[in-house]
């Protein structure tokens, strides 16, 4: 990517700094230009970028197993002080 793509590439950043620059009745131009919009999406039942949950924990690897969590669950309970409680 050379030195122009980079400074035109889009982020929520640069979107949400343009507005700033527009004055108070443009920006009211801007939100009820883009609300229908959006209504539309969601109406649709179109995913909204950025809110799916598949994948946020793939990086954590594997879950453990009911095995597993049952071993750990007497490891912990068995230091329990159960005459106190």
């Amino acid at each position: 990517m050379d030195k122009t793509q980079t400074s035109r590439r889009v982020t929520l950043e640069n979107v949400l700094n343009l507005p700033k620059q527009l004055s108070p009745r443009d920006q009211v131009r801007l939100i009820e230009q883009v609300a229908p919009e959006i209504e539309r999406a969601l109406a649709d039942g179109r995913p909204v970028a950025g809110l799916s949950l598949l994948g946020v924990f793939k990086d954590l690897g594997l879950a453990p197993s009911a095995d597993e969590i049952d071993a750990a669950r007497q490891e912990a309970w068995a230091t329990f002080p159960h005459d106190e409680v």
